[in-house]
Formats: C-alpha cells, structure tokens, sequence
C-alpha cells in the first residue's frame, strides 16, 4: 500500500470523513475524529471570500481542534479560488481541499462542483492557480465523470497528480446520478491504478464489510465515508478495527450510544447558540434514531417507538429540553426492550 499521508500530514487512519455541507460542522468533525477518523475536511466554502464576513462563513471556518485542518473551497473561478486557498492557509489551514464533486444544484449553478468535469481546460486552470497559490497540499474530490456515458475520471485524476494535487477522492457516480443507484467502483479501481498519490474510494460504503471490499476491489488508499457516518459517528472505529484484525468489534453499548447523542447535542447547542442549535440537534438526532433502527427491528413496535418520539423531540423548543428528553427516550427504550422480551 501507497504510503498514507497527505504531504507532511501522516493519517492515522484509512477511514476519512466526506465534507458535507450542513453537516461536518466543527462538533460533528470533533467526535468523528475521536472516533477514529484519520481526517476531517471542514464544510465547503464558497471561493469568493469577500462573503466569508457572514455568520454561516465563520462557523465553517472554525478551527478544528487537532490537525491536519482540512478546508474544502468550491468555485469556478481560478483566480477567485487562488485567492480563497491563500486566505485559508492565512487563517491556519493545514490543506486545501477542492471540490469537483457535489451535484447540488445551487452549486452546479456556478459551473462549480461536479459541473466542471465537463471543461477539462478550466479544471486544470483552477488547479494550477490554487496549487501555485500556497505553500500547503492541496487535495481534489470529483465524481466519475459528467454522466454515465461521460468518465473522464481517469482522466481528470492524471492532470490532477501532475500538477500537484497531493490526494484524490472519487465518489463513484457521475455528476447526473446524483446520490442514485449504487456506485461503481470500476473507474475507481483504474484511477487508482494509475496514480501515486493516495486515492479515496468514497460512496455507499456503509459498512466494515463494504470499507474492505471496496479497498480490496479498487487498490484504494482509503475509504471516504459521508451519510453513513450521520447518527453514527463511531463507524470509523469499526472499520479500523476490523481493517486492522478482521474481527468485528462489539456492538456499542447504549450507555455510550446515550453519552455521545447527549454530548453531541449540548456542543450544537453551544456552538450554534440555543435557536439555531434546537434546528440542527433535530435533524442530527433523527439519525441517530434511524442508526438504531435495526433490520431485526424494521417494521415492529420498537421503531414505531422512536418515530414517536422523534416527532415529539422535533416540537421542543429549548436546550435542557432537548437533553432531558433524550435522557427520559433512554430510559423507556430500556423498559419498552424489556417489557417487549417479557
């Protein structure tokens, strides 16, 4: 296996968090990595930093606690995404991520994300100018291609290493599937083939089996885990373990699964302030909740149970209500198990 590091930045690990707008804020990031995520990437920031002056702006840029700090720009202008680099290494970045991935409309729009797959030209004019701009690694995530009958993957991966980009991720899909169908890993397995530097292998992996398939399918460096990392956090440590042993770890204790939920939402609450803290801590215990939604329980009283009290922790309207409800969810789902076993 290739080395895995990203410049002077050792990763501890070969399971790394997706940058996902809305959602890898700074205390998703900070329980991710203690969980054993060997890298964070912030959420995107748009490349025209005369907007950074907002609140949202401020809060993707907060500092992640340990190193390397990893911020992902998205844009479609080279000299605008030259100069937003320069003011993130100014700001303490460790690495410069770009994004030639997401196929959000509002960013496809701007001809950025995925969109520039289809003008190879301006891809390789947007990576010479950020690489050029600073003295830090610059890493790239892209998709497949523009559609399915349009890979370029591979080919954009090998402008991408020779001018100077230190890592690649590669979701497995082009831009027009979207988050549709499953992902191939074909076009993975060949640009990762074709490169030096560390290669991602990032989509639908939502498992310990699916991360070591999919590094033994493609030769990937890594695994780049998004929404299955949402309501939980500890799928990092999970993999590594079973990378490292090929043994599965033990399921994590509910005392943990509660302390971590709780932790998790007294730090949105305090980060984002109490009103906008109560918006997102909703939707972040909604996954948590589906998490523990097993496939035994599909179906049955138990996850009609918490779909209850998700629609009630949805109408609570303060901080200490929140936490006092998961506290009180825990308890009945403790009762509930075992009155249900009775």
């Amino acid at each position: 296996m290739k080395s895995l590091a990203i410049g002077p930045h050792p990763l501890p690990s070969r399971a790394v968090l997706a940058p996902m707008a809305g959602i890898t804020d700074l205390p998703f990031r900070r329980l991710c990595r203690r969980f054993g995520a060997g890298l964070t990437t912030s959420e995107m920031l748009i490349s025209n930093s005369e907007l950074w002056h907002t609140r949202k702006s401020h809060l993707r840029l907060a500092a992640d606690d340990e190193g390397p700090r990893a911020v992902q720009i998205a844009g479609a202008d080279p000299d605008m995404m030259a100069d937003a680099a320069r003011g993130c290494e100014a700001m303490g970045a460790d690495i410069i991520d770009i994004n030639m991935g997401c196929p959000a409309k509002k960013v496809l729009k701007r001809a950025a994300g995925s969109a520039l797959l289809r003008e190879p030209e301006l891809v390789e004019q947007i990576l010479r100018a950020v690489v050029a701009s600073v003295s830090i690694p610059v890493t790239l995530k892209i998709r497949t291609g523009w559609s399915t009958d349009q890979r370029n993957g591979v080919e954009i991966a090998r402008m991408a290493e020779d001018l100077g980009i230190q890592s690649l991720a590669v979701h497995g899909r082009s831009r027009a599937c979207r988050f549709m169908g499953e992902a191939e890993y074909d076009t993975i397995a060949e640009i990762a083939q074709a490169l030096s530097i560390p290669v991602f292998a990032n989509g639908d992996i939502d498992s310990v089996e699916k991360a070591a398939e999919v590094l033994a399918y493609t030769g990937a460096d890594g695994v780049m885990i998004g929404r299955s990392a949402q309501g939980r956090p500890w799928i990092f440590q999970e993999i590594n373990h079973f990378l490292e042993t090929g043994q599965h770890m033990a399921p994590i204790a509910k005392e943990l699964k509660q302390a971590v939920l709780l932790e998790h939402l007294q730090s949105l609450h305090q980060f984002y302030g109490e009103h906008q803290g109560l918006r997102i801590a909703r939707k972040h215990c909604a996954w948590y909740l589906a998490q523990d939604n097993t496939k035994e329980q599909n179906g049955t009283a138990a996850t009609h149970f918490n779909e209850e009290f998700r629609r009630q922790f949805n109408t609570l309207d303060s901080a200490s209500a929140q936490l006092d409800a998961i506290q009180t969810f825990f308890e009945q789902r403790e009762q509930f198990t075992q009155d249900a076993a009775a």
